[in-house]
């Protein structure tokens, strides 16, 4: 009988000790499904966006454990399945070795800074993960996402469910098709951020009590430990941090480009077949140690790939002398011509994307890339005839779906949004929040996720763990 691993001794796992896990054949490390013939399913982070995604794997699969630092929001999960276990300090649930076992999948759905150390516990226990957009706060930890779904042979899934779209999936299948030609350049852009940050807060707030219905310890897990600051009232929670605020901190969240890159430029990403850039920088406004910019042109080059040539990725969000950042003015007039929604035509949309090609351009003007517009004559859209991707166009739930679909199947890659890919996804853009703090540009080498000019970066694309939440032992490699 395989021997089992606790939480302590998951997390000092290293790639030489891993055991049973990395010997194993695949998928031995779980079960498959329970004696009711349904896979089970743990929700950590069941509020906000936590909420529909436990909800929608519910739908698939059976909920028998549930973790969230707000007591409101672990309640009316535990309430909706009063079987499930519930919890308010992920750790704990990982600890109950009795549970953990009978556990087949995991969705995690916490604020950015803790996306990571749940889905490594659960990778490490040979248990399949589906983490929220960005997959992760840091760079190193996206590298670390991708090497523990590969080693420990899960199936894995991010939460950018405009991949679901059949829209999305023509446009990247129109690309690579050649429509385009060689395309060189990329603009995506994005109505973010909306939530409080810089130029408004750029410093803490004084302290406030601890609310009873909010485990401190739990939020904060491995950032560094502050004082908590906002609401007393459960039912006006959103405050200076939780919820929903934490997006504009740079200790828990990730910005404008960690909430929305992963959306409005997975279109691009995937069609090009983009992986590391070899050079990064950003233009930004306000900058400061606390909370993310007032605005951001980030400036992403990515070398040949096979047949493909270098690209040019620029990345737009906030607004510097009061104007709104977009891609240049002749090249937004004629992405506009190319929109058949009148509605539209009288202004570039609040999100969107365009690819410059030698053949053309593509316009999208959507946060998921589900609509997309060629000079060619082409349009892709959600009713369009798919050769070569599978169709799906269930949106959100349809992305749970191709997560259970793979889980099933033994087939990591039938879940288009695994970590392999949006590990390569969420780590390259996040390196434009990277260049924005140090204020320098730098070359970038992704095989061994380092900067080589910027000693500056290296603090930032790997943070320290406070002690009690840190990943021992292990090095993650491209």
């Amino acid at each position: 009988m395989a021997r089992r691993l606790n939480r302590r001794q998951m997390l000092t796992a290293s790639a030489a000790t891993l055991g049973y896990f990395h010997l194993a054949p695949a998928f031995s490390a779980a079960k498959i499904q329970n004696a009711n013939g349904k896979l089970t399913v743990a929700g950590i982070g069941v509020g906000g966006k936590g909420s529909s995604d436990i909800d929608h794997a519910g739908n698939l699969m059976e909920v028998v454990a549930l973790c969230d630092a707000d007591a409101g929001y672990l309640k009316a999960k535990t309430d909706k399945w009063p079987k499930a276990k519930g919890f308010s300090d992920f750790r704990k649930l990982f600890d109950d070795t009795s549970l953990l076992k009978n556990i087949d999948a995991f969705t995690v759905s916490t604020p950015d800074h803790t996306h990571t150390l749940p889905s490594i516990l659960a990778m490490r226990a040979g248990k399949h993960v589906y983490c929220q957009k960005p997959l992760t706060h840091d760079v190193y930890e996206a590298h670390l996402m991708r090497a523990e779904a590969k080693k420990n042979k899960v199936c894995t899934q991010m939460g950018n469910q405009g991949t679901a779209a059949n829209g999305l999936r023509k446009a990247v299948e129109l690309v690579r098709s050649g429509e385009l030609g060689e395309v060189k350049e990329i603009h995506v852009w994005t109505n973010r951020p909306i939530w409080p940050q810089a130029p408004g807060i750029t410093k803490q707030p004084k302290e406030d009590p601890v609310p009873e219905w909010l485990d401190w310890e739990a939020w904060i897990g491995p950032a560094a430990m502050r004082p908590y600051a906002g609401p007393q009232d459960q039912k006006k929670r959103r405050g200076t941090y939780h919820d929903f605020a934490w997006r504009g901190w740079w200790d828990f969240g990730t910005g404008a480009i960690g909430d929305m890159a992963c959306h409005t430029g997975n279109m691009a990403f995937m069609a090009l077949k983009l992986a590391h850039p070899t050079h990064v920088s950003a233009e930004a406004g306000d900058v400061n140690d606390e909370t993310c910019p007032s605005s951001v042109h980030a400036t992403m080059k990515f070398p040949a790939r096979g047949d493909l040539p270098p690209v040019t990725l620029h990345w737009y969000e906030g607004k510097k002398d009061g104007k709104k950042l977009t891609p240049p003015e002749a090249l937004v007039e004629k992405a506009i011509a190319l929109d058949t929604n009148e509605k539209r035509k009288k202004s570039l949309v609040a999100s969107g994307s365009i690819l410059v090609g030698s053949k053309g351009i593509a316009y999208s003007p959507d946060d998921y890339g589900a609509e997309v517009f060629f000079s060619t004559g082409k349009v892709a859209n959600n009713s369009s005839k798919l050769e070569t991707f599978a169709a799906n166009n269930k949106g959100d739930q349809g992305q749970k779906n191709e997560w259970v679909e793979a889980i099933k199947a033994g087939k990591p890659e039938l879940a288009l949004s695994n970590f392999d890919y949006a590990g390569l996804l969420t780590a390259a853009f996040l390196l434009g929040n990277v260049a924005v703090r140090t204020g320098k540009p730098f070359s970038w080498d992704g095989e061994k996720c380092a900067a080589t000019d910027n000693k500056a970066a290296g603090p930032l694309v790997r943070r320290e763990y406070r002690k009690g939440w840190d990943l021992i032992g292990y090095n993650a490699q491209a």
